[in-house]
């Protein structure tokens, strides 16, 4: 994974709202659907929902700065120097808590690490016989060692709601292919039993995957129900007609009525996304956009209207 900075084109300076609209800018541009004869899109806009998901959550941006983090948003460090190190759950005061055993009586080594053991913690150890020798056990109290991995993945929304297979990396090196169920949500965990750590004398942990769906690069999720701006020209604004609007699905004509102003909304039923007991709806708010560059044609034709027309559509605020 690149430096997120690189992927989304920004300097390590660059603020919320610059970060936010440069994501917003590629996504669109290198999103899968529309690239569907590039091989490599699905994979760009997946870096690009990873580098978002880094610098576009403060506390995560201020992780990475810091070096805590690495461009995929995983702790740098793991474990103890050396690696293979135990691991405990936390216990009073904070401290974690470990159990250590001995490899036996060894040449001239004889219960010798017991007894120091033994003079450190106050007789807090307990030997006991093994088929080597003499063994030593530290006392945990009972805590046992916490061999489960936690790990991020970030879905996109249609993988979320049609489910699908996503490859996810764990700390330890390991890749695995895991099935993402329909209709996933985000901070939902995902566990996969026995996937975790191994230590000897202890089952295996599990793999838990909290799952993120990315932020999409024109559907705003709302609850279960999606809203998406659609931009229309003026003579559809005015004249009316049938224009095209993208779901989760297949895209759908929406009739527009005439003399539609910018910012009406129009509900589509059942054009959201999965809930209990049904699907929600789809929100499409009307945004009319004029044609770039300077119309002389049109700047005329608008003079002679406001001359023969005039109308104040802010009258009603004071």
């Amino acid at each position: 994974m690149r430096d997120p900075y690189e992927v989304l084109g920004v300097p390590r300076s660059a603020s919320a709202a610059a970060i936010k609209s440069a994501y917003r800018k590629l996504a669109k541009k290198h999103h899968p659907d529309s690239n569907k004869n590039d091989p490599k899109a699905a994979e760009r806009f997946a870096e690009l929902n990873t580098a978002n998901e880094i610098l576009g959550d403060e506390d995560k941006r201020k992780q990475f700065d810091r070096g805590e983090i690495d461009a995929d948003g995983k702790p740098r460090f793991q474990g103890f120097p050396g690696g293979g190190g135990p691991r405990g759950r936390a216990g009073p005061g904070g401290f974690e808590s470990y159990t250590f055993r001995s490899g036996g009586a060894g040449p001239g080594g004889g219960g010798a690490f017991e007894d120091i053991l033994n003079s450190m913690f106050g007789g807090g150890g307990r030997g006991r016989a093994g088929a080597g020798g003499p063994q030593f056990e530290f006392d945990t109290g009972g805590i046992g060692v916490d061999l489960d991995l936690n790990v991020a993945m970030t879905v996109s929304l249609e993988e979320a709601v049609q489910g699908g297979e996503k490859r996810v990396r764990l700390p330890t090196g390991k890749e695995l292919n895991v099935k993402i169920p329909a209709g996933v949500t985000s901070g939902q965990q995902i566990r996969l039993k026995g996937q975790g750590e191994t230590a000897p004398g202890h089952p295996p942990g599990d793999l838990l995957i909290t799952v993120t769906i990315a932020p999409h690069a024109f559907f705003k999720v709302d609850g279960a129900d999606l809203r998406v701006d659609l931009p229309v020209t003026l003579y559809e604004a005015v004249l009316g007609g049938k224009v095209r609007v993208p779901t989760l699905g297949n895209a759908v004509e929406l009739t527009i009525p005439k003399n539609t102003s910018s910012g009406r909304t129009f509900r589509l039923k059942g054009k959201g996304l999965p809930k209990s007991g049904g699907t929600g709806d789809l929100f499409v708010t009307t945004r009319i956009m004029l044609p770039d560059g300077n119309d002389a044609e049109l700047e005329a034709l608008m003079q002679k209207w406001r001359d023969q027309h005039p109308y104040n559509p802010r009258s009603g605020l004071g």
